[in-house]
């Protein structure tokens, strides 16, 4: 008998209901999930997961019972809109409400920067709270009705932690309204910015747990409109454009202060952080963003801060789940995130006292080092002891490893094509600093070393000796042309001369024996995050060219505030490896004299080299490789856009394919995922050479204009 029971067991489980293919899609994408999650979760491949969502295959036992049960579990928690169509979906039982509590102030905030009395592991790592914007397809669910944070607080995910039950970040509007993520609204009853410290401190439960066990929580953000900014009793804009910041006798300030509330040195600006001591253990700071005082650079965010409350705070929300929760701009926020994920310090036992002390974390930036003579930009102290102020600096005393900026005239051959085709690399930078050795130590200064990949740090070397093909830009300089002598070059650059086959006699280099790879939690958390948006926006890792193609023509179309965020992400990597280098800001600065940016471990211009380093050997590789097998060489590269002649318009026009019709191996490739390409522009090779002929190669890069074609007096440079 109770082989019939199992039989009739196993007959169950083949048939387990299962919602129709677009309900699975919606169910998914309203719990934050991607497609890569639900494919690990049941050992499946991620292709598997998209054509149960498609409808083109459904799922087999075992998988089947399994898939079964994690639809129904989030039917439960994200039931069907009113007006959905019962017929289509199975029924749900109703997710639940608000739970009312008893009306508590909450007494954990964020934790401390230092050591805690013994290390403890992380939290567990939040499920991300369902948002609006994750379902393209899906209707939006409602506002959740306005709650006072005391008194109420929404049902939050499993495992959520309770400190931080409403989400990172707040919108707070003119009439006290506190948008959330989620759909969340509380209610803000205070007029003053030393008792919105306070409210957002003790009763709005926001922040967000640490990216790393040995790192801190992140601070609540309080975000203000031009209306909360007046309802705060704070200017429409900033009289001190330089500073940018308030004067120490404004109101708010003399508020703060009184209150003995403390500011940051950059003062109460479009990104001021308001803080006191740690006391217990404990962090008390929150980040405010003014956005009437471009807190939201346009030129990352878009038209954002033009946006609704709640819409703000839903793609605040999401780039904050994503990426980390923003505090100042993206390249702010990209510099702070290597330092979420790699913290410097650690809680370790003393063995002389038993009593816990902060340790260096291994792997991470520890202190701040000197960096090596030829790696310091104009105007640093080194550069001045070592210089005469107007001192130009040729290429024996100054490492410069920067992205292309190349462009030639196109031959009588190339002029015969129709159209010239621009293909850009996705997150190419960081994809040059995924599995890159970087330095963590200071540097040892040595003489006529053997050159040795594996050591990262920068070289003095004759490269002027390596003759490549004039229709390819030379590998070892930003601007393409050959090396006239010897130069300085980061370790990749050195490397690739190697890889080429050519013999390589350092005279002199700075090296670091103590490295690693830094930057590979960086790379991996923002590639998810650019991954999870490009999937909100249309656009799937497995995807065939043609498919691929059209779905990245109307990308930014399908959800212009994910759109935004796309941009955003993009701006954290590269402002995040400019901000390694980052110069002196504000006036009152002469050269010479040191800067505040010297004194963090993460000023890095040595890590910054080798990223772009690496970033434009990457681009040559390929380039070499269309060459070298396909014949075909660019005729403009600029940062990580090259430009091909093409008789057609599209990237399937020009890039080669295997004798199987895949493509080249090795060369450049079709896809969403970094370090693929994507179709950056077309024009005509009529348009391509009349810029050449009006302007000269010198004077004009046409992988600058290859999107929109447009060229004005001004586009002289990025």
């Amino acid at each position: 008998m109770s082989e019939l029971f199992d039989a009739v067991d196993a007959l169950i489980e083949t048939q387990s209901p299962l919602p129709p293919p677009a309900e699975r899609e919606r169910l998914r994408r309203a719990h934050g999930l991607s497609q890569e999650q639900v494919a690990q979760a049941l050992k499946v491949r991620r292709a598997t997961v998209v054509n149960w969502e498609r409808g083109k295959t459904e799922p087999r036992p075992p998988q089947r019972e399994a898939y079964a049960r994690l639809l129904d579990k989030l039917a439960q928690l994200y039931p069907p809109a009113p007006g959905h169509d019962e017929q289509a979906t199975p029924a749900t039982s109703a997710a639940p409400g608000p739970v009312p509590q008893t009306s508590t102030k909450s007494s954990v905030s964020p934790q401390s920067p230092t050591p805690p009395p013994a290390p403890t592991p992380s939290p567990a790592p939040t499920a991300p709270a369902p948002s609006p914007a994750t379902a393209a397809a899906a209707p939006r669910p409602r506002p959740q009705p306005r709650a006072n944070a005391g008194k109420q607080t929404p049902a939050t995910a499993p495992g959520t932690d309770p400190r931080f039950a409403n989400g990172p970040l707040a919108v707070v509007d003119g009439d006290g309204s506190a948008y959330c993520v989620g759909g969340l609204v509380l209610d803000c009853p205070v007029r003053t910015i030393p008792s919105l410290v306070d409210w957002t401190l003790t009763e709005a439960r926001l922040g967000a747990p640490r990216l790393h066990r040995n790192g801190k929580d992140a601070d609540p953000l309080i975000v203000l409109t031009a209306a909360a900014a007046q309802r705060f009793g704070l200017p429409a804009t900033l009289e001190d454009r330089r500073g940018l910041r308030l004067p120490e006798d404004h109101a708010a300030v003399r508020q703060l202060t009184k209150a003995k509330w403390q500011l940051t040195k950059r003062g109460f600006g479009p990104w001021a952080r308001i803080y006191r001591p740690a006391a217990e253990g404990r962090r008390q700071c929150v980040q405010l963003a003014v956005l009437p005082w471009d807190a939201l650079d346009a030129r990352s965010w878009g038209e954002v801060d033009r946006l609704p409350p709640a819409e703000i705070a839903r793609l605040l929300g999401d780039y904050a789940m994503r990426v980390i929760t923003p505090l100042g701009s993206t390249a702010v926020c990209g510099l702070e995130l290597m330092t979420a994920l790699r913290p410097p310090t650690r809680a370790v036992r003393d063995e002389a006292t038993g009593a816990w002390v902060p340790g260096p974390t291994p792997g991470s930036l520890t202190g701040t080092v000197e960096c090596a003579p030829p790696e310091a930009p104009d105007g640093h102290p080194i550069v001045a002891a070592l210089h005469p102020r107007h001192h130009q600096r040729t290429p024996d005393e100054v490492l410069l490893e920067e992205a292309y900026d190349w462009s030639r005239d196109l031959t009588d051959e190339e002029c015969m094509k129709r159209y010239v085709v621009g293909i850009d690399v996705n997150m190419a930078f960081a994809a040059a600093a995924n599995r890159l050795t970087v330095g963590l130590s200071t540097p040892v200064h040595v003489r006529n070393p053997a050159f040795d990949k594996s050591l990262p740090g920068s070289w003095l070397v004759d490269l002027s000796h390596i003759d490549l093909d004039s229709r390819l830009p030379s590998p070892f300089t930003p601007t393409g042309q050959r090396p006239t002598g010897p130069a300085w070059y980061a370790t990749p650059t050195v490397a690739y001369a190697v890889e080429l086959g050519f013999p390589v006699r350092p005279t002199e280099a700075y090296v670091r024996p103590e490295n690693g790879p830094y930057l590979d939690p960086w790379y991996v958390r923002l590639r998810d995050a650019y991954l999870a948006t490009m999937e909100q926006l249309g656009v799937v890792p497995g995807m065939g060219e043609e498919e691929f193609l059209a779905a990245m023509a109307r990308h930014k179309r399908t959800d212009p505030g994910q759109a935004a965020v796309l941009s955003a992400i993009k701006a954290t990597v590269k402002g995040g490896i400019g901000k390694l280098r980052e110069r002196p800001r504000g006036g009152g600065w002469r050269p010479g004299e040191p800067w505040p940016a010297l004194q963090r471990p993460t000023w890095r211009p040595d890590i910054r080299a080798a990223v772009i380093a690496a970033a434009r050997i990457n681009m040559h590789r390929k380039m070499l490789k269309l060459a070298t097998v396909a014949d075909l060489y660019p005729v403009a590269v600029l940062s990580d856009c090259a430009v091909y002649p093409s008789d057609g318009p599209s990237p399937l026009d020009f890039l080669p394919r295997t004798d199987g019709g895949r493509p080249l191996p090795g060369a450049f490739r079709l896809g969403v995922s970094p370090g693929m390409v994507k179709h950056e522009g077309s024009q005509t090779v009529l348009w391509a050479a009349e810029l050449l002929e009006g302007h000269g190669t010198d004077g004009v890069n046409i992988a600058r204009h290859i999107k929109d074609g447009n060229v004005t007096l001004a586009d002289n440079g990025e």
